[in-house]
Parts: structure tokens; sequence; C-alpha cells
């Protein structure tokens, strides 16, 4: 616990200095603990109320809805900031994810929070989801699995400015 505190501590730094939030995922203790921004709740990752009374209301937290628009509606109405849905397609990170439609998130965005696509997301294939509602788009190997981590970033942060 102690080394992911202090990695995660380091993390919190490193974006307070470029003014970017950071977002614990799966764990509200080291998301309060090290002052995050927020965290990110999946659905075995604790109650969103219990996180929100941890946290405080000024934190950012979202939730996995994976392919379920009752899961979306449900957490929308107890008060999560974004959802996220996916596997939208295979990822190297989690094969064996749910997959979600991206049909999903045209049906979400009557839901009014920002929505988030997850899942085997690339540069490629991340444009039809952008244009079907993703506010955001999630991407681990996508970017991490690039030989230019940096470049690949940029790519993806190119999609939202096109």
């Amino acid at each position: 616990m102690e080394r992911r505190r202090s990695e995660a501590a380091a993390l919190a730094a490193l974006c307070a200095r470029y003014g970017a939030p950071l977002i614990i995922n799966d764990d509200v203790e080291l998301a309060a603990v090290i002052g995050a921004a927020g965290v990110h709740l999946g659905e075995h990752d604790g109650d969103l109320a219990r996180a929100r009374a941890r946290l405080g209301n000024g934190a950012i937290i979202g939730v996995s809805c994976y392919d379920s628009l009752e899961r979306a509606r449900e957490l929308a109405a107890a008060g999560a900031d974004y959802l996220a849905f996916g596997a939208f397609f295979v990822s190297p990170t989690k094969p064996q994810a749910r997959r979600a439609a991206s049909g999903l998130l045209d049906a979400a965005a009557a839901l009014g929070k920002p929505l988030v696509a997850i899942g085997g997301i690339t540069p490629d294939n991340a444009r039809p989801l952008i244009e079907a509602g993703a506010d955001f788009v999630a991407a681990i190997s996508g970017v991490f699995g690039d030989a230019n981590p940096e470049a690949a970033a940029r790519r993806y942060a190119n999609l939202f400015h096109d």
C-alpha cells in the first residue's frame, strides 16, 4: 500500500503541475489520502454514496456502466459525474470484458452526463464512438503499447480537435 500511495501522490503532483485532474481507479481511500480529484468505480468497487461522502461534493466520481443503460440511469440519478461504457472492441487489457454497442452512447446522451468510451479503442476506431456521443475515450494499450506513447496520446487528443 505504501508504494501505491507514494506513486499516486507523485502522479497527483504531476497532474497538478499541468492542471489535469487525477482520477484514481477502484480505490476511494487512496483517492482521499492523496487528495486526488476523484475516483472511478466499477461494479464491485464500492458504493457511490459512500465514495461521495468520503471524497466530498467537489470530487469527480465516474462509474463503469459496461453495456447497461439501466445501470447508467441508476448511477446518473445517484450522482455519478460521468458514465463509462464498453468494451466497444476486443481489449488486450481486458479480453473477457462485456461488449457494448455504439448505439448505447446515443441512448445515454439523454442522461445529461459526460460519456466515456472504453475497451480496445485506437485512434483508428475511435471516431465512430465520438460521433455516437462519446465525450472522452479511455485507452491503455493504445497509448502504452505504442513505441511512442506521447505521439499516441496526441493522436487521441487530435480526434477531438478535428
